[in-house]
């Protein structure tokens, strides 16, 4: 009887020993990542930080598959936390690639079971990590033009922090470039309502997603919705300018303009709008004014100086057509009227020359010049600039 208790309290103490090694596999596998997370990012300690994460890796994996420590919270975080510092330092793709899948399984079962927020801490540096070696990722995939691969990577980011707005920017734009125009808007509606210092860009980001829908309404909508947020940004009035423009609204516009460019008299581009919005109302002398103004503050302003070319000439024109219509008995009619014709074709010629000058290899530039070449009957240099315009067909 004596044996029999004697080998029971044997086979006891067995059993116990084995729980307490198997959790003395966990301690020591949280013991060596936190070793490891201490001193990883100090380079003379790097010998002592490889050490410390393969021995973390050896112990959470024996302490993985016992039945008595698998399932603990513990367990989880412990090997997710070690396994996403594996995926970091692993800059091999084929062998990154399972240790990072092998973490994120682990970090959610981790996530599940710490009902209490024990290892808080512990899961959350180790998403940090997965989040790091993502963005990363995504980096490196956007600046080599693979965008849908981007998004796919700073996805993973906004998935962990969902309400992050560098998570949330980063996943718009690479949506954007990829043309995946509904991820980006999901990515762009949500950052707009969080406070974000380049939440005016997105809004002109999210017009121009529209019009790439071809939803011209939506356009101008989200555009309102973002001078109503932003009152003052000009940026967010030029493009609803441009936006009302493009759609033939320029009368509406006019007053929109005026009072942007009182707001910033210095921006050349106002003027230009200006003078889109009063060439398209048919008020060419302000348009006229709104050029010169333009090409004031830049002298080198090419749309604005083949605007204002194009403008001077279009009386030069009607007037040379109407000309040449006049019946034979109209001699002295015709006479003056190829005169003013001529005068008007003289004033705009510099302009039109200066277009040029400014992008030679600019089809509209070059045939507002050949007009005041073919009006003034030099057919050798009109043939020569429709040598030029041929070539750029």
């Amino acid at each position: 009887m004596k044996i029999k208790f004697l080998m029971t309290g044997i086979l006891g103490l067995i059993a116990v020993n084995t729980v307490f090694a198997q959790k003395g596999e966990l301690s020591n596998a949280q013991d060596q990542y936190n070793k490891y997370f201490n001193i990883y990012k100090t380079p003379v300690l790097a010998a002592q930080a490889t050490t410390a994460i393969n021995e973390a890796k050896v112990s959470i994996d024996k302490a993985s598959v016992n039945e008595k420590t698998a399932n603990l919270p513990l367990t989880f975080a412990v090997k997710g936390a070690v396994y996403a510092a594996l995926a970091y330092r692993d800059t091999v793709s084929s062998t990154s690639t399972p240790l990072f899948a092998t973490a994120e399984e682990a970090l959610k079962k981790a996530k599940e079971a710490d009902t209490k927020g024990e290892n808080k801490k512990m899961i959350d540096d180790a998403y940090q990590t997965l989040i790091v070696i993502k963005y990363n990722a995504g980096v490196k995939s956007y600046q080599s033009g693979k965008y849908e691969a981007a998004y796919e990577n700073f996805n993973f980011f906004r998935s962990v922090k969902p309400d992050d707005t560098t998570a949330l920017y980063l996943t718009g734009l690479s949506a954007t470039n990829a043309k995946m125009y509904e991820e980006a808007l999901a990515s762009y509606k949500k950052l707009v309502t969080m406070p974000y210092s380049k939440n005016p860009s997105i809004y002109t980001d999210m017009s121009f997603i529209y019009l790439s829908k071809k939803d011209t309404a939506a356009a101008i909508k989200v555009i309102g919705e973002g001078i109503a947020k932003y009152p003052g940004d000009q940026y967010l009035t030029r493009r609803e300018i441009e936006l009302n423009l493009q759609t033939g609204k320029a009368k509406e516009v006019i007053s929109k303009i005026e009072a942007a460019i009182a707001a910033d008299p210095k921006n050349k581009t106002l003027y230009y709008y200006g003078g889109l919005a009063y060439s398209a109302a048919g008020m060419d002398d302000k348009a006229l004014d709104s050029y010169k103004k333009a090409i004031e503050i830049d002298p080198t302003y090419f749309e604005a100086t083949m605007n204002l070319g194009s403008v001077l000439l279009k009386p030069a024109i009607a007037l040379f057509t109407a000309a040449n219509k006049l019946p034979a008995s109209k001699q002295k009619e015709y006479d003056d009227d190829m005169k003013k014709a001529k005068d008007l074709f003289e004033i705009a010629k510099p302009v039109l020359q200066k277009a040029v000058d400014l992008r030679p290899t600019s089809y509209d530039a070059l045939f507002n010049l050949r007009m005041y070449y073919l009006a003034k009957n030099d057919a050798a240099t009109a043939a020569s600039i429709k040598k030029q315009l041929d070539a750029l067909k």
